[in-house]
């Protein structure tokens, strides 16, 4: 990344507890994702915020379309940012591709982590023999064919699918991030997350996780959350939000607050 990447990346610390709290934004959000969550934790900790190296906050110069070819870049970027902040010790909220990087990181650096929250998270879109993805390859590739066809168009029907709850506020604010994403970019990234498949490392994390998934999810099939549970190397808990949507954070931000707060106190 050349210059600071702390910089790069928009990395904000703020709160003012003692303990350290990473807030990591999934797909085709930024940071600002986390705004209606972060009241409720900044008296408690202090919480780093950055943002993905393809959200479109961050210039799109920074996007290396050979280093970002797997989650690995992103996993680099992450423990980078903890490391220059001279972190030796977090709990870690990662939402959708963010989840995913969580565990990763965690099978690299296990003392780092205290604990994994994982929203929304999936280690594999696409459906196998008798795994159950929520996707087949056909379907997958219609959706990247509308992407590079008009992409507005595509942001404004996958916005509202994404949400799912019937909140505006939510679904004008993806969008707003969605279209902030160069297109070209949003493309790489989502062939990048389709095409990866993490069933095999799950056995590694030993890192106490807690899953939470939303009632009905139009990217993640409640049994993904279960096959999760049963796979991850570690202690693990899942939490059913009430509540429909890939976005809970951005749809009903007062109750995902709560299941972290109580995750987190564990």
């Amino acid at each position: 990344m050349g210059h600071n990447l702390l910089e790069a990346l928009n990395v904000r610390v703020v709160g003012s507890g003692e303990k350290i709290l990473v807030l990591a934004h999934g797909f085709g959000t930024d940071q600002s994702a986390w705004q209606r969550i972060l009241p409720y934790f900044l008296p408690y900790y202090r919480v780093i915020l950055y943002d993905l190296v393809c959200a479109g906050s961050v210039n799109p110069d920074y996007f290396d379309f050979r280093r970002y070819t797997t989650l690995d870049a992103y996993v680099d970027d992450l423990l980078s940012i903890l490391d220059a902040l001279g972190v030796d010790r977090c709990a870690y909220v990662g939402h959708s591709v963010s989840a995913m990087i969580g565990i990763l990181a965690s099978i690299r650096r296990p003392e780092l982590f205290s604990k994994l929250i994982l929203i929304g998270a999936s280690p594999r879109f696409l459906n196998d023999k008798d795994y159950h993805g929520g996707f087949e390859q056909g379907e997958i590739e219609k959706v990247f064919s509308a992407m590079e066809a008009n992409y507005e168009a595509w942001v404004s029907g996958f916005a509202p699918l994404a949400v799912g709850a019937d909140v505006p506020a939510a679904v004008r604010e993806f969008s707003r991030t969605l279209f902030n994403m160069r297109p070209d970019i949003t493309l790489f990234v989502s062939r990048t997350v389709f095409n990866s498949d993490m069933r095999g490392v799950l056995g590694l994390v030993k890192v106490p996780c807690c899953i939470v998934q939303t009632a009905k999810d139009v990217s993640v099939p409640q049994s993904v959350a279960t096959y999760l549970k049963n796979h991850l190397g570690g202690r693990n808990t899942v939490e059913m939000l009430n509540t429909e949507g890939h976005l809970p954070h951005l749809s009903a931000p007062g109750m995902l607050a709560l299941v972290l707060r109580r995750a987190l106190s564990r």
